[in-house]
């Protein structure tokens, strides 16, 4: 009879490429895989596997086996962190937020649980693409961005926006720029984001209407570098506001010019769950309560 003991062997074997791959890995022998193995293929009615020299290649067959066996330990893993969950006293909600993103903003998001006894916030961070497979493996509850993921037909995403910022060129307190805009971007050197980020495609497009070249001082694609090299005195900083706002608050840096037809926009990006985690429902309705705001 199928158990997860047969898929657990049939996706170390898929993982490994071999059966001594997967015996290893499972502390087993490799005999005992290949039997069960076989006995899995046998129950199915198909091979799972071809061999390709000393490898395993999966069949379609063996995809599909795959596919579902993923998505049955996805179910068992959810189904038991969520009832551990529920019998003790403190809650867990785990954020995935993008490596560049405003630590401010992701602060923001989190305030309604900061402090509270009976709740563990779990941030963890990362590329798109990796926090994006933690999230359908279920082990992380949202991911934070301001990468819009792409949706078709098929994809698992449930994207809330959060929140949009405006954009502006942010200096010292001392900065001694003077002139209209087009005038600020061609003379004072500046701070950019990288090409290839979103801010870094709209503001590129403002320089064309504008037919201006910029003078850059420096890029990066971290916003918490994007903030130091604006304190360091290093140019203006094409930053939203939100990045810098203790600086802004206590003095030290300046608002000089808001950016027209720029903002960065924040998304939750979740999946449906069988069974959600309340906590993030209390966030994110926190969330679309202030941008409502």
């Amino acid at each position: 009879m199928l158990n997860l003991h047969h898929l657990r062997l049939f996706r170390a074997v898929a993982r490994e490429g071999t059966l001594t791959g997967a015996a290893n890995a499972l502390n087993i022998s490799q005999s005992a895989v290949s039997t069960q193995i076989k006995a899995l293929e046998a129950s199915f009615g198909h091979d799972l596997f071809e061999r390709r020299g000393r490898n395993l290649v999966l069949t379609e067959a063996g995809r599909i086996a795959l596919d579902h066996a993923d998505e049955i330990f996805r179910a068992a893993d959810h189904l038991s962190a969520t009832l551990k969950s529920a019998g003790g006293q403190r809650r867990v909600l785990r954020i995935g937020a993008l490596a560049t993103l405003s630590r401010n903003f992701q602060m923001q998001f989190m305030a309604p649980l900061i402090g509270r006894e009976d709740v563990e916030v779990v941030l963890r961070s990362g590329t798109q693409g990796s926090l994006l497979r933690a999230l359908e493996a279920l082990s992380l509850d949202v991911v934070l961005t301001n990468l819009q993921p792409a949706r078709d037909a098929a994809s698992p995403y449930l994207v809330t926006r959060l929140a949009e910022q405006g954009v502006s060129l942010v200096g010292p307190a001392d900065t001694q720029a003077r002139g209209n805009l087009a005038e600020l971007i061609a003379h004072e050197p500046l701070i950019l984001p990288t090409p290839e980020t979103a801010l870094r495609a709209g503001f590129d497009a403002l320089l064309d209407r504008m037919q201006v070249v910029p003078r850059i001082a420096a890029e990066a694609d971290d916003m918490a570098m994007l903030r130091l090299l604006a304190r360091s005195g290093a140019g203006l900083a094409v930053i939203p506001p939100i990045v810098v706002q203790d600086e802004l608050a206590s003095g030290a840096l300046v608002e000089i010019s808001r950016l027209p037809d720029i903002t960065e926009i924040f998304y939750a990006v979740t999946i449906r769950r069988r069974f959600p985690n309340p906590l993030l429902g209390e966030v994110l309705e926190r969330a679309e309560e202030d941008l409502a705001g």
